[in-house]
């Protein structure tokens, strides 16, 4: 049986769902701010992820240049409510990076979140800014991955900061040891995309905010072959649903084993699970 686990997803709170930002989100996906508050409650998660045949979803931690709009506590929370179906990812405050790395630290030794997350867009910091390398040495030190998210941004705020080309490519330069995960999938620098995960080992995709039949060609035939091994699936939940995002998967033509490793194999590795 395919093990189906969401790479990109959260549980909002008031905080979260009251950020202007997300008008421009609702918009894309044809959403209002009340479907959104109504979706964002963990039942409704959970449900959604039966519907698909989930197995776990990452929840993501949310920090910005404001602080914190959904903390790792919360997140921790949610995940000792439902072990078997979360696992969680941090966010720290870029501000302050000593105490960022203490709270990593603390988020992954005394909460047990598996990754680190950091949104480019929201900072309006490319990830080879200066505010990020602590952080990178804390990962490897941890053996956590660093996720990020790469392309435009739908929020209207600056795209510059998720373009692979030549941010991300000199944090993989600088560390090898420093498994990342690009959320998004890069649109529209594909080709600068493809070409880091062809170049690094270390470097990986995650379809999330995607329909996976809205997924660029390139990406697509890099998923049947050497990439097989490197792209993850995502939704953003509750910006998107499972079942919306896996509604013409077998339209894709990935063999069984490629099928697998998308869906749930390569996050299962990844991330630890």
């Amino acid at each position: 049986m395919t093990r189906i686990i969401d790479a990109w997803s959260q549980q909002p709170n008031e905080l979260f769902l009251s950020q202007p930002w997300l008008a421009t989100l609702l918009r894309w996906t044809r959403q209002d701010g009340g479907a959104l508050a109504a979706a964002s409650m963990t039942d409704a998660t959970l449900a959604a992820m039966d519907a698909a045949g989930v197995e776990r979803a990452l929840l993501c931690a949310w920090s910005s240049p404001q602080g914190m709009l959904i903390d790792n506590d919360e997140v921790a929370a949610a995940v000792r409510a439902h072990p078997d179906r979360f696992a969680g990812v941090a966010a720290v405050d870029l501000r302050y990076p000593v105490d960022a790395v203490r709270e990593l630290r603390r988020a992954v030794g005394d909460l047990g979140l598996v990754a680190l997350r950091v949104v480019p867009w929201l900072w309006n910091l490319p990830p080879d800014d200066r505010r990020y390398y602590p952080l990178y040495v804390t990962c490897v030190e941890l053996g956590i991955p660093f996720c990020t998210q790469i392309g435009h941004t739908g929020p209207l705020c600056p795209s510059e900061p998720g373009r692979p080309i030549p941010y991300l490519d000199n944090v993989l330069l600088e560390f090898p040891d420093l498994v990342v995960v690009g959320g998004h999938v890069g649109y529209p620098w594909i080709d600068e995309v493809i070409s880091l995960a062809t170049k690094y080992p270390n470097f990986h995709v995650d379809t999330s905010a995607y329909a996976v039949h809205r997924l660029p060609a390139t990406l697509i035939d890099y998923m049947r072959g050497p990439g097989r091994t490197r792209v993850l699936f995502g939704t953003n939940w509750p910006m998107l649903s499972a079942d919306r995002c896996l509604q013409h998967i077998d339209k894709l033509g990935l063999d069984p084993e490629a099928k697998d490793l998308f869906l749930g194999g390569n996050a299962a590795r990844i991330f630890n699970l």
